[in-house]
C-alpha cells in the first residue's frame, strides 16, 4: 500500500478540462454531491472509473435510515412517533465509541427534510409499514425495523421506532433503481459525466487541492477544479493489503461487498494530509434471519455459551460472532422454528437430537456445557425473562420441545458479507480534516471513503450507509459550491 501523494501544480503541463467542482465516484454519495453543487450554480464534472454509475450503493437494498421530527409519513401512518431526541440518541448508541455526535445530531434534525428531498428527486415510496424481522422487503413495502431499536440495550435509552425506508421496488436490490434515479437527476441538472476515467492523483498548489489527474483512454488528463474536489469513491473492502493493515479481523471472512472499493479515495485523501479514522471498523452479516423464524433461536459459541440477545439486528449479531473464540458458532432451534437455510448462506446442519444433551454430544462439546446453557435459558424464557442478555418477547421463547437442530455458521465457509466503515475524517459539511482537526483546503469527501454515521460495526443498522452517503454527499456538494473563486484563480 502506498499513499497517493498530490501532484505539484507547477508540474502540470496543461489543463485538459476546467470546472468549478470535480466529483470522484458515481454512487449515491457522488451523485448527491453533484446534484447539490449543480443546483447551487456550480459547474460540475464527475469522474467514474467504471463504465457507468453504481458503486456499492447500487448493490444495496435501497434502504435509507430516516426518522425524527415526529416521524415520516410512513412512520406516522403506522402509528409510530419518532422524536428527534430519540433518533439522535439511537444514532449515537449505534455509532458506539466511534460516534461522531455532531453528525448524529445534524442528521437527526434534518432527516425528515432529507426524506422530502429524496422524494423531490423522484425516489418513490409506497408509504406502508411491513411488520416483522426482515433484511429487506421482497415486495414494494416502505418501512421496516432495520436495526436494534427494539432490542437491549438500545431500547432502554431511546424510544424504539422502525426507521428503514426502502425505495418502492419489487424484489431484491433496490439500490440499483435508487442510483439510476439519482444519476438521471444529476445528468438532467447538467452535471458532466466522464466514465472509464480513473483518478490517480490530486493536484495541489501550496497545500491547496486545485484539481486532479485522471487516466482516460490510457492517457493522463489534467483537470482544474476551481472550487474543490469531492471524493466519493467507497471503502476498501476490495483491497487485501489495506484490510491486513487496518482491519485484520476481516481475514476470518471472505465475501466483501463492493464494486471496486479498493480504498483509492482514502489513500488520495491521506496523501493530501487527511486523517483516516476508525479504520478497523467493518459491517458484516450472515443472512441467518432468512427465514425469519430462525431469529427465535439461540446462538452459542464453540464452548456452548450464549454471547448476545438474538433479537438484535442481524448485523450486530453477526459482527459479535466474529469476536467469539474459534472458527464457528451454532444456531440452536427446535422443529417449530427450523426451516432449511437459504442456499446462499452456506449454513450447514451440524447436529440433531431429541434432547439438548444429545445435540451437545454430537457437537463434541464437554458434558454439561450446552445443555446447561439451554436449561438456564429455557427456565427463564418460561418466565418471560432473559437475565443474561435481556432478549424480548415474542422472540424470547422456550426451546424445550425436541427434536432439536444445531446449525453451523462457519466463518471460513458460510456467507459472511462485509464492507468497511473507517475512512477519512470529515466535518458535518464534508470538509476533509487533517490530524489536527483543520480542513485540507479544496478537499471534500462523503460516503464510505469517510467515517460517517455508520461508524461502529457492532451498532450498524440497515440504511445507515445510504443515509450517510446521500445526506453528507449533499452537504459536501453544497459546501464546495459555496466556495468563492477569485479572479487570480480563474486566470
Amino acid at each position: 500500500m502506498s499513499l497517493h501523494k498530490p501532484f505539484p501544480a507547477a508540474d502540470v503541463p496543461r489543463w485538459d478540462h476546467e470546472t468549478d467542482v470535480a466529483v470522484v465516484g458515481f454512487g449515491a454519495a457522488g451523485a448527491c454531491a453533484a446534484i447539490e453543487a449543480r443546483s447551487a450554480g456550480a459547474e460540475v464534472l464527475l469522474f467514474e472509473r467504471n463504465s457507468g454509475s453504481g458503486g456499492a450503493s447500487a448493490l444495496s437494498g435501497g434502504e435509507i435510515y430516516i426518522g425524527g421530527s415526529g416521524g415520516t409519513d410512513a412512520q406516522r401512518s403506522a402509528g409510530f412517533e419518532d422524536a428527534t431526541e430519540d433518533f439522535a440518541r439511537y444514532l449515537k448508541m449505534a455509532g458506539g465509541p466511534c460516534a461522531d455526535e455532531a453528525k448524529c445530531d445534524l442528521y437527526a434534525r434534518e432527516s425528515l427534510a432529507h426524506y422530502e428531498w429524496l422524494k423531490a428527486q423522484g425516489v418513490p415510496y409506497r408509504g406502508n409499514f411491513l411488520p416483522g424481522k426482515h433484511i429487506e422487503p421482497v415486495d414494494d413495502s416502505t418501512l421496516i425495523w432495520s436495526g436494534s431499536e427494539a432490542a437491549a440495550p438500545f431500547r432502554d435509552h431511546a424510544k424504539p421506532a422502525p426507521r428503514g425506508h426502502v425505495i418502492q421496488h419489487m424484489g431484491w436490490g433496490g439500490g440499483r433503481p435508487l442510483v439510476d434515479i439519482l444519476e438521471a437527476r444529476a445528468r438532467d441538472a447538467g452535471v458532466r459525466v466522464m466514465t472509464d476515467a480513473r483518478v490517480v492523483a490530486l493536484i495541489e498548489d501550496g497545500g491547496h487541492i486545485i484539481g486532479l489527474i485522471a487516466r482516460i483512454d490510457n492517457a493522463s488528463r489534467f483537470i482544474r477544479a476551481h472550487q474543490g474536489v469531492v471524493l466519493a469513491t467507497g471503502g476498501f473492502a476490495m483491497n487485501p493489503d489495506m484490510l491486513r493493515r487496518y482491519a485484520p479481523l476481516t481475514s476470518k471472512i471472505h465475501d466483501p461487498i463492493g464494486e471496486k472499493d479498493d480504498g483509492t479515495g482514502i489513500l488520495l485523501g491521506m496523501g493530501a494530509g487527511g486523517d483516516a479514522i476508525h479504520m478497523d471498523q467493518f459491517f458484516t452479516t450472515c443472512p441467518w434471519t432468512m427465514p425469519e423464524s430462525h431469529a427465535y433461536g439461540v446462538f452459542v459459541n464453540e464452548q456452548g455459551q450464549r454471547f448476545i440477545n438474538e433479537d438484535c439486528y442481524h448485523g450486530r449479531v453477526s459482527r459479535t460472532m466474529l469476536d467469539q473464540p474459534g472458527s464457528k458458532v451454532f444456531l440452536l432451534l427446535d422443529m417449530a422454528h427450523f426451516v432449511q437455510p437459504l442456499e446462499i448462506a452456506r449454513i450447514a446442519i451440524a447436529a440433531t437430537g431429541e434432547t439438548w444433551e444429545e445435540v451437545e454430544a454430537e457437537l463434541e462439546m464437554p458434558t454439561g456445557t450446552l445443555a446447561a446453557t439451554m436449561a438456564f435459558y429455557n427456565r427463564h424464557a418460561h418466565e418471560g425473562r432473559d437475565p443474561l442478555f435481556d432478549k424480548q418477547a415474542p422472540i424470547l421463547t422456550p426451546l424445550d420441545q425436541g427434536p432439536f437442530v444445531a446449525l453451523e455458521l462457519n466463518f471460513d465457509s458460510s456467507y459472511f458479507s462485509f464492507f468497511t466503515l473507517g475512512g477519512l475524517r470529515t466535518d458535518v459539511d464534508g470538509r476533509v480534516l487533517d490530524r489536527a482537526g483543520a480542513s485540507v483546503p479544496g478537499l471534500y469527501a462523503a460516503g464510505r471513503c469517510t467515517s460517517g454515521l455508520p461508524a461502529w460495526g457492532h451498532g450498524y443498522s440497515s440504511g445507515l450507509s445510504l443515509a450517510d452517503c446521500t445526506f453528507f454527499g449533499r452537504q459536501a456538494g453544497r459546501t464546495v459550491a459555496a466556495v468563492t473563486i477569485t479572479a487570480a484563480e480563474l486566470a
